[in-house]
């Protein structure tokens, strides 16, 4: 089955058609800067303007006269809350459903929303589903979704730990196995989901038992521009020595902490490995704190496992950074894990993704498109 993927954030709109069985793409693109008037539409080197800027006009000069491409649209959408643990076909039902997740994902699920109703007015006779980022999650445990605090913030307002980047967490748990030669269902793994978001995900018998992030994706990890774990009691004396309001803060622990509030210089990467080479203090400060966080983390993440067949790294930062791999690994030294430099050099492309000499460690790219077309396809055919 041919696959319409569309993942609709706040301004902006990824698309991609996708064999849901080989995976070959036959047509992708971007649209940016969604609702001003410089939005743009990239499809592959070339660029275009889009006057309307609207997300409709998006779709409409992405597609063009398309649908015959596809027999079917998966959106991406962020919270599913306790509702979904799995891949929904959009119904009237389902989108009240996301409706009343809203204010678990203010700023993602609106966007999500939006575009599974455009794509309902543009393409009303095409089945479509929705693939929850929080589902693959909701097989947690009691003992690792709840928090201590009392218990009438849970069952009244549905304060948990949610996690998110299941579609990719998932997606390379399953391609770990293959790796390895053992079905997913044999696995104890630890996947970490290293981008301008980040989390980890402790994985036993190819379902999620823990993971780092928790109601909001301001949990956990040090990332980008977000801060991660923190001492709760930092918001009030806060508001106190600033006079700011609790939005403020969490404007600033959202969009101005991380990588970008360590460094003062930069959210990306390869520009603070750069700048630590050169021999940035800040930059270097960044770059450890990112790799100490994670790795308590992954050997956190162990103990609900009971033992650790292999470490994943995937997305933009765990699958280029050597540096952050290589220092990650050396904190790993204490549970068994040792660095191959030149495997880890080379991201493991001729070592089948395996970058250590001890422990398993793999570097797998993500593709969490391609798991949307993939559940799409899956919840709307038959079973054979």
């Amino acid at each position: 089955m041919d696959v319409l993927v569309l993942n609709s954030g706040s301004s902006s709109l990824k698309y991609a058609i996708i064999d849901s069985k080989t995976g070959l793409r036959r047509g992708a693109g971007l649209a940016e800067r969604l609702g001003t008037p410089d939005a743009t539409l990239r499809v592959g080197a070339v660029s275009m303007p889009l006057p309307d800027g609207s997300l409709h006009a998006a779709l409409s000069h992405a597609l063009g006269s398309a649908p015959g491409q596809f027999q079917a649209i998966g959106h991406r959408v962020v919270h599913g809350g306790n509702t979904f643990t799995q891949a929904a076909r959009i119904t009237a039902e389902v989108v009240a459903a996301i409706t009343t997740c809203v204010r678990l994902a203010p700023l993602h699920n609106p966007a999500n929303l939006a575009g599974i109703a455009v794509a309902q007015k543009m393409f009303p006779a095409i089945p479509q589903v929705a693939v929850f980022d929080t589902a693959f999650h909701q097989s947690m445990p009691a003992v690792a979704y709840r928090y201590a605090i009392p218990s009438a913030w849970y069952h009244e307002f549905g304060v948990r730990r949610y996690g998110f980047h299941g579609t990719s967490h998932r997606f390379v748990a399953q391609r770990a196995a293959e790796i390895l030669g053992q079905p997913v269902t044999s696995l104890r793994l630890v996947t970490a989901h290293l981008g301008n978001g980040c989390s980890a995900c402790a994985i036993r018998d190819g379902i999620s038992v823990d993971t780092t992030m928790g109601l909001t994706p301001l949990e956990g990890l040090v990332m980008g521009t977000r801060s991660g774990d923190l001492d709760p009691g930092i918001i009030p004396y806060l508001m106190q020595s600033t006079g700011h309001s609790a939005q403020q803060i969490s404007d600033d622990l959202n969009q101005r902490s991380g990588l970008l509030g360590l460094s003062e210089h930069s959210n990306d990467m390869r520009i603070l490995g750069a700048a630590a080479a050169a021999g940035d203090a800040k930059a270097t400060l960044a770059i450890a704190v990112f790799c100490y966080r994670l790795a308590k983390s992954i050997a956190a993440l162990a103990v609900p496992l009971g033992r650790l067949d292999a470490v994943v790294f995937t997305g933009g930062i765990g699958e280029h950074s050597v540096e952050v791999r290589a220092k990650t690994l050396a904190l790993l030294g204490i549970i068994g894990f040792a660095e191959d430099p030149v495997a880890n050099a080379q991201h493991g492309i001729l070592t089948n993704g395996m970058i250590t000499t001890a422990g398993r460690a793999l570097v797998i790219a993500t593709d969490e498109e391609l798991m949307i077309a993939r559940d799409t396809a899956d919840l709307l055919s038959p079973p054979a």
